[in-house]
């Protein structure tokens, strides 16, 4: 069997769970309506349902309708969060809009004391960051927002006109929350319909649930795409963006949801779904009927379902760490002790090297200490800063700590070049 045959071989298998989940799923649910309130989205098939999953490596996987496209809806809102943050940073969005659980249905009126949407997840919240896309009119804010978006998902995502003019035929209550935002001074525009219409146009972009999958992977990944691997925003302005998602996401279910699945996500009323495993993956579900709140029933139990079975909760907890010491030398008559090191140095791992290079020297008398990186994948900045402090201690007491391999970030920390 070739190499290819091979890496197929088990990415059906992963494909094949998903179905399992899927028709688990599908068997038990039949809850929900299809959205009607925008006439277009009428006509979806309520049987349709799909699940997509997109790995930071750059690797995808799906089962059912993955591949049937529907309009993103409000599950645009992140992405779009998350280019006017690159853009202008986040707290000059924040000067519009804010960044608390509403606690109220995605259209109604929500305004802090200062004027501003609740968060960019609400209607009103959404519209008001769209109007905070840089643009020289209605016309080009839509193409920088569909170019956003493309570059999220790794393709180029077209408009559904027949969804975009159905939702500027019926959006006059979107036109009210706007106008309501212009009168607080929110609005970044004078013009409603100039905020308004490229929104319009953003929730009728057409997407599949392996496109949504990428777009959360690429949040999973620090704002890079993992298939494409064209950065599209910084690890900050994705950062921000799934703090928000894990608190505002569902509307006012955010905190059901977060209680049952665990996961920063966004729902949209065309019956899509992006989840996120931050560092892991992204996931897109799609099924049309909707609960009351306006998120996807079955996407909503297939997510808990995957949660549930694969301990995806973010505060699930994490069985113990292996340690990140993969060896120690003692050489007695050198009076040096190497400390082979491995993996993603973090808080945890960190506090491990610590604790063992401290063990050791109470019970030696080396004088040089050795921390070899070569095995290292990742130094997280708490591991830099707690790695520098061990050094800076153990040379006051008259030991020098050689870092080798390491990064320079490391190096800085420890105040010298290079040792070995």
């Amino acid at each position: 069997m070739s190499a290819e045959d091979r890496s197929r071989l088990l990415g059906a298998a992963v494909d094949r769970v998903l179905g399992d989940a899927l028709r688990e799923v599908a068997a038990r649910i039949a809850e929900g309506s299809v959205a009607d309130y925008i006439p277009e989205l009428a006509d979806a098939d309520p049987e349709a349902f799909g699940v997509s999953i997109a790995s930071v490596l750059g690797r995808a996987y799906g089962a059912g309708d993955a591949d049937a496209p529907f309009t993103i809806q409000s599950a645009s809102k992140p992405f779009v969060y998350a280019f006017a943050c690159e853009e202008l940073g986040a707290e000059a969005v924040h000067e519009h809009v804010g960044v608390e659980p509403s606690g109220e249905p995605f259209n109604a009126i929500s305004l802090d004391e200062r004027g501003r949407p609740e968060n960019p997840f609400i209607n009103a919240g959404a519209i008001v960051t769209t109007s905070l896309v840089p643009a020289d009119d209605a016309d080009d804010r839509f193409r920088r927002i569909r170019d956003a978006l493309s570059r999220f998902a790794g393709r180029e995502l077209d408009l559904d006109d027949e969804v975009y003019r159905s939702e500027a035929a019926t959006g006059h209550r979107n036109r009210a929350l706007a106008g309501l935002a212009l009168a607080a001074g929110s609005l970044a525009t004078d013009d409603v319909d100039a905020a308004t219409d490229p929104y319009f146009r953003q929730c009728a972009l057409r997407v599949t649930t392996a496109d949504l999958a990428v777009m959360g992977a690429t949040l999973a990944n620090g704002g890079v795409n993992p298939i494409t691997r064209d950065r599209v925003v910084g690890e900050r302005a994705a950062r921000n963006t799934l703090s928000v998602m894990a608190t505002c996401g569902m509307y006012d279910r955010s905190g059901d949801w977060a209680f049952r699945v665990g996961m920063p996500a966004k729902s949209g009323v065309g019956g899509g779904i992006v989840a996120v495993r931050p560092g892991e993956f992204g996931v897109g579900v799609y099924a049309p009927p909707l609960d009351e709140a306006g998120n996807s029933v079955r996407g909503v139990a297939m997510l808990e379902a995957l949660s549930d079975r694969f301990g995806l909760h973010m505060f699930d907890h994490v069985a113990e760490p292996v340690s990140p010491v993969a060896e120690v030398d003692v050489d007695a008559a050198a009076g040096t002790v190497t400390f082979d090191l491995r993996g993603e140095l973090d808080f945890v791992a960190a506090e491990q090297i610590v604790h063992d290079v401290g063990r050791v020297l109470e019970h030696t008398d080396a004088r040089v200490v050795r921390l070899d990186f070569g095995d290292v994948t990742v130094v997280a900045g708490v591991a830099e800063q707690l790695l520098g402090a061990t050094a800076a201690a153990a040379e006051a007491a008259g030991v020098e700590v050689h870092a080798i391999g390491a990064p320079d970030e490391v190096l800085e920390q420890f105040g010298v070049a290079e040792r070995d």
